[in-house]
Protein backbone atom coordinates (compact mmCIF):
# COMPACT_ATOMS: atom_id res chain seq x y z
CA UNK A 1 0.00 0.00 0.00
CA UNK A 2 1.30 3.27 -1.16
CA UNK A 3 0.84 6.63 1.40
CA UNK A 4 1.35 9.97 0.91
CA UNK A 5 2.74 12.48 3.45
CA UNK A 6 1.81 16.05 3.66
CA UNK A 7 4.12 18.27 6.33
CA UNK A 8 5.96 21.28 7.15
CA UNK A 9 7.69 23.04 9.89
CA UNK A 10 8.79 26.40 10.15
CA UNK A 11 12.36 26.08 12.03
CA UNK A 12 15.61 27.48 11.52
CA UNK A 13 17.68 25.80 8.89
CA UNK A 14 21.44 26.92 9.33
CA UNK A 15 22.68 25.29 5.84
CA UNK A 16 19.40 24.48 3.95
CA UNK A 17 22.23 23.38 1.13
CA UNK A 18 23.39 20.39 3.45
CA UNK A 19 19.84 19.16 3.98
CA UNK A 20 18.81 19.37 0.95
CA UNK A 21 21.58 16.87 -0.12
CA UNK A 22 20.78 14.45 2.89
CA UNK A 23 17.25 14.62 1.74
CA UNK A 24 17.78 13.57 -1.42
CA UNK A 25 19.85 10.87 -0.29
CA UNK A 26 17.44 9.64 2.05
CA UNK A 27 14.39 9.85 -0.32
CA UNK A 28 15.89 8.06 -3.30
CA UNK A 29 17.22 5.32 -0.19
CA UNK A 30 13.45 4.78 -0.18
CA UNK A 31 12.59 5.17 -3.11
CA UNK A 32 10.39 8.27 -2.14
CA UNK A 33 8.65 10.69 -4.54
CA UNK A 34 7.26 13.96 -4.17
CA UNK A 35 8.17 17.78 -3.53
CA UNK A 36 10.07 19.02 -0.72
CA UNK A 37 10.62 22.83 -0.05
CA UNK A 38 13.60 24.08 2.13
CA UNK A 39 14.63 27.24 3.07
CA UNK A 40 16.50 28.90 5.68
CA UNK A 41 12.62 29.32 7.47
CA UNK A 42 12.17 25.18 7.33
CA UNK A 43 10.82 22.27 5.57
CA UNK A 44 7.44 22.13 3.96
CA UNK A 45 7.14 18.62 1.46
CA UNK A 46 4.74 16.59 0.44
CA UNK A 47 6.66 12.88 -0.69
CA UNK A 48 4.47 9.20 -1.52
CA UNK A 49 5.95 5.95 -1.18
CA UNK A 50 5.07 2.42 0.29
CA UNK A 51 3.81 2.93 3.57
CA UNK A 52 6.94 1.03 5.37
CA UNK A 53 9.03 3.44 3.52
CA UNK A 54 6.79 6.59 4.63
CA UNK A 55 7.08 5.08 8.11
CA UNK A 56 10.83 4.94 8.00
CA UNK A 57 10.93 8.20 6.85
CA UNK A 58 9.11 9.83 9.40
CA UNK A 59 10.72 7.79 11.76
CA UNK A 60 13.91 9.41 11.15
CA UNK A 61 12.38 13.22 10.55
CA UNK A 62 11.17 13.07 14.10
CA UNK A 63 15.01 11.75 15.40
CA UNK A 64 16.06 15.17 14.48
CA UNK A 65 15.97 17.56 17.02
CA UNK A 66 14.83 20.42 14.42
CA UNK A 67 11.88 18.22 13.22
CA UNK A 68 11.24 16.33 16.69
CA UNK A 69 7.84 17.85 17.13
CA UNK A 70 6.45 18.24 13.56
CA UNK A 71 3.32 16.56 12.43
CA UNK A 72 2.47 14.41 9.37
CA UNK A 73 -0.38 13.67 7.58
CA UNK A 74 -0.58 11.05 5.95
CA UNK A 75 -3.34 9.73 3.32
CA UNK A 76 -3.53 6.90 0.91
CA UNK A 77 -1.30 6.93 -2.29
CA UNK A 78 -1.94 5.50 -5.93
CA UNK A 79 1.78 4.94 -6.39
CA UNK A 80 1.68 7.49 -9.57
CA UNK A 81 0.87 10.69 -7.33
CA UNK A 82 4.00 11.81 -8.47
CA UNK A 83 6.42 11.73 -11.70
CA UNK A 84 9.91 12.44 -9.79
CA UNK A 85 11.56 13.40 -6.68
CA UNK A 86 11.99 17.30 -6.48
CA UNK A 87 14.09 19.12 -3.62
CA UNK A 88 14.40 22.55 -4.28
CA UNK A 89 15.66 25.68 -1.81
CA UNK A 90 13.51 29.12 -1.76
CA UNK A 91 13.70 32.41 0.33
CA UNK A 92 10.86 31.06 1.85
CA UNK A 93 8.37 28.00 2.58
CA UNK A 94 5.54 29.72 1.00
CA UNK A 95 5.48 30.88 -2.60
CA UNK A 96 4.20 34.83 -2.58
CA UNK A 97 6.34 36.93 0.12
CA UNK A 98 4.48 39.57 1.67
CA UNK A 99 7.14 42.50 1.00
CA UNK A 100 7.82 44.24 4.05
CA UNK A 101 5.00 42.99 6.11
CA UNK A 102 6.36 39.51 5.92
CA UNK A 103 6.08 37.68 9.19
CA UNK A 104 7.98 35.13 11.01
CA UNK A 105 5.51 32.18 12.26
CA UNK A 106 8.04 31.62 15.36
CA UNK A 107 7.66 34.84 16.26
CA UNK A 108 4.01 36.25 15.29
CA UNK A 109 1.04 33.67 14.25
CA UNK A 110 -2.56 33.23 15.07
CA UNK A 111 -3.35 30.89 18.18
CA UNK A 112 -3.97 27.25 16.93
CA UNK A 113 -7.70 25.74 16.77
CA UNK A 114 -7.73 22.26 17.00
CA UNK A 115 -9.66 19.86 14.32
CA UNK A 116 -11.69 19.06 17.72
CA UNK A 117 -12.21 22.49 19.17
CA UNK A 118 -13.41 23.92 15.63
CA UNK A 119 -16.06 21.27 15.38
CA UNK A 120 -17.50 21.91 18.60
CA UNK A 121 -17.32 25.45 17.49
CA UNK A 122 -19.57 24.61 14.59
CA UNK A 123 -21.89 23.44 17.11
CA UNK A 124 -21.64 25.85 19.62
CA UNK A 125 -23.79 28.51 17.81
CA UNK A 126 -20.78 31.09 18.64
CA UNK A 127 -20.00 33.96 16.17
CA UNK A 128 -16.93 33.06 14.56
CA UNK A 129 -15.83 33.53 10.57
CA UNK A 130 -13.68 31.39 9.00
CA UNK A 131 -11.18 32.89 6.06
CA UNK A 132 -9.63 30.25 3.48
CA UNK A 133 -6.15 31.43 2.85
CA UNK A 134 -5.98 28.85 -0.53
CA UNK A 135 -5.62 29.85 -3.79
CA UNK A 136 -9.25 30.70 -5.86
CA UNK A 137 -9.13 27.96 -7.68
CA UNK A 138 -8.70 25.05 -4.73
CA UNK A 139 -12.01 26.55 -2.77
CA UNK A 140 -13.40 26.33 -6.39
CA UNK A 141 -14.28 22.58 -5.89
CA UNK A 142 -14.68 22.52 -1.77
CA UNK A 143 -14.42 24.93 1.09
CA UNK A 144 -16.19 24.88 4.61
CA UNK A 145 -19.94 26.01 4.92
CA UNK A 146 -20.69 29.76 5.14
CA UNK A 147 -16.32 30.28 5.16
CA UNK A 148 -14.86 33.91 3.12
CA UNK A 149 -13.61 32.85 -0.20
CA UNK A 150 -11.07 35.61 -0.78
CA UNK A 151 -10.09 35.92 -4.43
CA UNK A 152 -6.69 35.01 -3.79
CA UNK A 153 -4.75 33.82 -7.27
CA UNK A 154 -1.72 33.66 -5.04
CA UNK A 155 -0.65 33.75 -1.27
CA UNK A 156 1.12 37.22 -2.21
CA UNK A 157 -2.13 38.62 -2.75
CA UNK A 158 -3.00 38.97 0.64
CA UNK A 159 -2.16 42.59 1.08
CA UNK A 160 -4.59 43.29 -1.51
CA UNK A 161 -7.76 41.68 -0.23
CA UNK A 162 -7.15 43.16 3.63
CA UNK A 163 -9.71 45.66 3.03
CA UNK A 164 -12.00 43.23 2.45
CA UNK A 165 -11.56 41.75 5.77
CA UNK A 166 -11.03 45.16 7.64
CA UNK A 167 -14.64 44.60 9.28
CA UNK A 168 -13.57 41.25 10.73
CA UNK A 169 -11.08 43.09 12.89
CA UNK A 170 -12.32 42.95 15.80
CA UNK A 171 -14.21 39.65 15.54
CA UNK A 172 -12.86 35.84 15.76
CA UNK A 173 -11.76 34.79 13.04
CA UNK A 174 -9.86 31.35 12.24
CA UNK A 175 -7.68 31.00 8.91
CA UNK A 176 -7.18 27.82 6.92
CA UNK A 177 -5.87 25.94 4.22
CA UNK A 178 -4.49 22.43 3.44
CA UNK A 179 -2.21 21.55 5.75
CA UNK A 180 -1.48 24.50 7.66
CA UNK A 181 1.98 26.13 6.02
CA UNK A 182 0.00 29.22 4.57
CA UNK A 183 -2.20 29.87 7.66
CA UNK A 184 1.20 30.12 9.74
CA UNK A 185 2.08 33.11 7.70
CA UNK A 186 -1.31 34.02 6.89
CA UNK A 187 -2.59 34.28 10.56
CA UNK A 188 0.96 36.00 11.79
CA UNK A 189 0.09 38.63 8.92
CA UNK A 190 -3.67 39.55 10.07
CA UNK A 191 -2.35 39.66 13.63
CA UNK A 192 0.24 42.59 12.58
CA UNK A 193 -2.34 44.55 10.68
CA UNK A 194 -4.62 44.82 13.76
CA UNK A 195 -6.75 41.76 13.60
CA UNK A 196 -7.66 40.78 17.51
CA UNK A 197 -9.46 37.11 18.24
CA UNK A 198 -6.66 35.54 15.15
CA UNK A 199 -6.85 32.07 15.19
CA UNK A 200 -5.46 29.20 12.91
CA UNK A 201 -6.90 25.63 12.13
CA UNK A 202 -3.84 23.41 13.09
CA UNK A 203 -2.61 20.85 10.54
CA UNK A 204 -5.28 22.16 8.27
CA UNK A 205 -8.22 21.10 6.04
CA UNK A 206 -6.84 17.53 5.24
CA UNK A 207 -6.95 16.62 9.27
CA UNK A 208 -10.57 18.18 9.71
CA UNK A 209 -11.77 16.28 6.51
CA UNK A 210 -10.18 12.81 8.19
CA UNK A 211 -12.02 13.45 11.92
CA UNK A 212 -15.43 14.32 10.15
CA UNK A 213 -15.75 13.68 6.87
CA UNK A 214 -18.88 15.32 5.39
CA UNK A 215 -19.11 17.11 8.07
CA UNK A 216 -18.81 21.12 7.99
CA UNK A 217 -16.19 20.84 5.17
CA UNK A 218 -18.14 20.36 1.98
CA UNK A 219 -17.01 19.23 -1.35
CA UNK A 220 -13.27 17.80 -2.02
CA UNK A 221 -10.18 18.91 -1.05
CA UNK A 222 -7.94 20.13 -3.65
CA UNK A 223 -4.40 18.78 -3.30
CA UNK A 224 -0.52 19.48 -5.72
CA UNK A 225 -0.61 15.66 -7.05
CA UNK A 226 -1.73 13.59 -9.07
CA UNK A 227 -4.95 13.12 -7.51
CA UNK A 228 -5.90 16.40 -7.77
CA UNK A 229 -8.45 16.39 -5.54
CA UNK A 230 -9.76 13.99 -2.37
CA UNK A 231 -11.62 13.32 0.22
CA UNK A 232 -12.85 10.81 2.53
CA UNK A 233 -15.98 8.64 2.29
CA UNK A 234 -16.91 10.48 -0.52
CA UNK A 235 -19.28 7.78 -1.52
CA UNK A 236 -21.41 8.35 1.38
CA UNK A 237 -24.94 10.32 0.80
CA UNK A 238 -23.88 13.14 3.01
CA UNK A 239 -20.89 13.64 0.48
CA UNK A 240 -21.78 17.29 -1.29
CA UNK A 241 -20.71 18.40 -4.46
CA UNK A 242 -20.67 21.85 -4.70
CA UNK A 243 -18.05 22.06 -8.22
CA UNK A 244 -19.74 22.38 -11.72
CA UNK A 245 -18.36 21.47 -14.95
CA UNK A 246 -17.09 24.58 -16.41
CA UNK A 247 -18.62 23.93 -19.90
CA UNK A 248 -22.30 22.13 -19.35
CA UNK A 249 -22.43 23.53 -15.59
CA UNK A 250 -23.73 19.92 -14.40
CA UNK A 251 -22.02 19.14 -10.70
CA UNK A 252 -18.47 17.56 -10.98
CA UNK A 253 -15.36 17.46 -9.32
CA UNK A 254 -13.11 16.26 -12.65
CA UNK A 255 -10.70 18.62 -12.39
CA UNK A 256 -8.65 18.31 -15.74
CA UNK A 257 -5.71 20.24 -17.75
CA UNK A 258 -6.22 20.88 -21.24
CA UNK A 259 -5.70 18.39 -23.60
CA UNK A 260 -4.04 20.69 -25.43
CA UNK A 261 -0.28 20.90 -24.67
CA UNK A 262 0.15 24.56 -26.42
CA UNK A 263 -2.90 26.15 -24.99
CA UNK A 264 -2.64 29.22 -24.01
CA UNK A 265 -3.95 29.49 -20.52
CA UNK A 266 -2.42 26.26 -19.61
CA UNK A 267 -6.51 26.13 -18.63
CA UNK A 268 -6.79 23.92 -15.46
CA UNK A 269 -10.77 23.58 -15.59
CA UNK A 270 -13.61 20.95 -13.77
CA UNK A 271 -14.78 18.96 -16.82
CA UNK A 272 -17.28 15.79 -16.30
CA UNK A 273 -16.38 12.83 -18.42
CA UNK A 274 -19.37 13.95 -20.55
CA UNK A 275 -18.07 16.80 -22.24
CA UNK A 276 -14.70 15.38 -22.79
CA UNK A 277 -14.18 15.58 -26.85
CA UNK A 278 -14.77 13.16 -29.41
CA UNK A 279 -11.07 11.99 -28.84
CA UNK A 280 -11.84 11.07 -25.02
CA UNK A 281 -9.65 13.79 -24.19
CA UNK A 282 -10.74 17.28 -22.18
CA UNK A 283 -10.06 20.29 -24.15
CA UNK A 284 -11.38 23.92 -22.47
CA UNK A 285 -12.37 25.29 -25.56
CA UNK A 286 -13.34 24.15 -29.37
CA UNK A 287 -10.45 26.13 -30.48
CA UNK A 288 -7.78 24.09 -28.60
CA UNK A 289 -9.36 21.01 -29.97
CA UNK A 290 -9.20 21.84 -33.12
CA UNK A 291 -5.55 22.97 -33.07
CA UNK A 292 -4.65 19.37 -31.22
CA UNK A 293 -6.36 17.47 -34.44
CA UNK A 294 -4.38 19.83 -36.62
CA UNK A 295 -1.07 19.21 -35.13
CA UNK A 296 -1.93 15.57 -34.73
CA UNK A 297 -2.65 15.15 -38.69
CA UNK A 298 0.07 17.25 -39.24
CA UNK A 299 2.30 14.13 -37.81
CA UNK A 300 0.53 11.38 -39.63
Amino acid sequence: MHQILLYYKYVNIEDPQALLNEQRSFCESLNLKGRIILSKEGINGTVEGLAEDTQKYISVMLADTRFKDMNFKISEGTGNAFPKLSIKLRNELVSGHLGEDDVDPNVTTGKYITAEQLHELFKSGEEFYIIDMRNDYEHKVGYFKNSILPALSNFRDLPKILGDLEHLKDKKIITVCTGGVRCEKASGYLVKKGFKYVYQLHNGIVTYMEKYPNEDFLGKLYVFDGRVVMGFDTESDKHVIVSNCDKCGKPSENYVDCAYKHCKGHRHFICCTNCYSEDGKPYCSQECFEKSRVEINATR
